[in-house]
């Protein structure tokens, strides 16, 4: 006896096999990345249970910190001091935001890749790239606590690395992340973001390219759009809007609270947002990670900005946007075996919740 396999665009299940047909937990399906999520319903609990004392991190002193004493690292490449760009040759006492190269790099610049094969099918090339830490002034303050000016000048940060890197040799896309918390992978506590070029695109978001293509090609339009315009009008998921942004709890959320904050209006890079646009996105992002903060308190997260690569190809069909995921639970043998993680709060419920932070 052969079993129907589901698929995303026909499921049947007789009445007469089931028990209940309200099942307390559903299979939710991503059309941008083609994968399913499961939002085990089932097992949630209350949106505010979510709350929990972060793991305690090693206090670490300014006085000892590597990132307070900015001369332990390397000549920095950018430098900021209150909302304006300064010249980097010395570090002034008043300096806001300063982008040094990691000490200890993943990527590190090469004049030219080489590869090399191993038997008939392990590839390898040397990993060349730029591998930089954007690092604030404040030796504890999270950006859930940031002000608008401050979360406008880490945007311009971000955009200004991004604008010279891109046209370095060997870049075709552009990194840019923030990880806060010890269990998010943030080794040093002070606050800082890091940007990684690389010579490959992402899996992840090379699916996201693919798939968008395929239902541009077939409908003439960009599904990030239609996906934002949706739920503009169902407003169920959507925690944040202004005249440019939107701030939502995506449909598939692939963990308890992901947020996805992407511009209404179509653009494929983030590197050419507009200074007007910045202050609205740094509008969102205050009033996001303000809710976090406060809603989850101080919850340790990733995030990370998904844009069109810097290739030299054209990819009208994308459109860029930031993906933050906040730490509430762990992977474990179902997620690492199939690769469907597992929610265990509705998207609609997380969103309810942080609208009344």
């Amino acid at each position: 006896m052969t079993k129907k396999l589901l698929n995303k665009d026909k499921f049947c299940l007789k009445k007469e096999n089931c028990v209940d047909l309200n099942f307390p937990s559903e299979l939710r399906f991503d059309l941008i990345s083609q994968d399913w999520v499961v939002i085990a319903t089932g097992r949630s609990r209350r949106p505010d249970t979510y709350k929990k004392d972060r793991k305690k991190e090693e206090e670490v002193p300014p006085d000892k910190c590597l990132f307070c004493k900015i001369e332990t690292q390397k000549k920095p490449v950018l430098i900021y001091a209150k909302g304006k760009k300064v010249s980097n040759e010395t570090i002034p006492s008043d300096w806001t935001n300063i982008v040094v190269p990691n000490l200890y790099p993943a990527f590190i610049p090469r004049p030219e890749i080489k590869k090399k094969m191993e038997g008939p099918f392990y590839q390898t090339i040397n990993a060349v790239g730029f591998h930089e830490v954007v690092i604030t002034r404040d030796h504890k303050k999270a950006i859930g606590e940031f002000s608008l000016e401050e979360i406008k000048e880490l945007i311009d940060v971000y955009q200004d690395r991004y604008l010279d890197l891109m046209k370095k040799d060997f870049v075709h896309y552009v990194s840019i992340f923030h990880n806060h918390g010890l269990e998010a992978g943030a080794s040093i506590a002070h606050p800082h973001s890091q940007i990684i070029t690389t010579p490959l695109i992402d899996v992840d978001l090379n699916k996201a390219l693919i798939n968008s293509k395929a239902y541009n090609k077939k409908t003439g339009k960009c599904i990030y759009c239609q996906a934002s315009k949706w739920e503009a009008k169902v407003k169920t998921r959507v925690i944040f809007e202004n005249k440019e942004f939107l701030a939502i709890c995506p449909f598939a959320s692939k963990s308890a609270f992901e947020i996805i904050i992407t511009p209404k209006k179509h653009q494929s890079c983030f590197e050419r947002v507009k200074e007007e646009d910045k202050w609205q996105l740094a509008e969102a992002f205050k009033d996001v990670f303000g809710k976090l903060y406060r809603g989850l308190v101080d919850p340790a997260y990733n995030f990370y900005l998904h844009t069109a690569p810097c290739d030299g190809k054209d990819y009208p069909y994308y459109h860029w946007h930031w993906t933050i995921l906040p730490k509430t639970s762990t992977w474990a043998g179902f997620e690492m075996s199939t690769g469907i993680e597992i929610s265990t709060i509705a998207p609609e419920k997380a969103a309810a919740y942080l609208k009344e932070q």
